[in-house]
């Protein structure tokens, strides 16, 4: 799979996003409908987990403070009450999917930022870049 992330491109992924060394996201398509798959856990500053999607659901949503939207090509997670979106993934073609905005703190406290121009993760940032990962995992940070 080709995983798009803002406008970086890396190709023959296994799925995995790794950020700062942590594999924090996970995405498939389903094999016969092509959706989205997505496996996700957010933490605060101590550890505590916040939400925790399994296969694009909520398994776990402390004080029930996040939603899920799903459509047929598009996956979004979201604040309830800010409606602010922590992350989005989007079916661009058979075999690629697209991390087009996210907005959320990694395990080590810094901010996570994916726009449709770049992926930044404090003063690191990264733009208009394609990288084959040879089977392995998108390393963000």
């Amino acid at each position: 799979m080709d995983l798009e992330v803002g406008s970086n491109l890396y190709r023959n992924t296994d799925g995995t996003i790794e950020v700062e060394g942590v594999p924090l996201i996970q995405v498939a398509q389903h094999p016969s409908t092509g959706s989205i798959l997505l496996n996700f856990a957010l933490f605060d500053q101590t550890g505590k987990m916040l939400v925790k999607l399994v296969d694009s659901t909520i398994m776990f949503n402390e004080r029930r403070a996040y939603d899920v939207t799903k459509a047929p090509k598009t996956v979004t997670l979201k604040e309830s009450a800010s409606g602010k979106v922590l992350l989005q993934f989007d079916v661009k073609a058979p075999n690629v999917v697209v991390f087009s905005k996210g907005d959320f703190p990694t395990m080590k406290g810094h901010l996570l930022e994916v726009s449709s121009k770049e992926w930044k993760i404090d003063k690191l940032r990264a733009s208009g870049t394609t990288q084959d990962v040879k089977g392995g995992a998108v390393r963000l940070g």
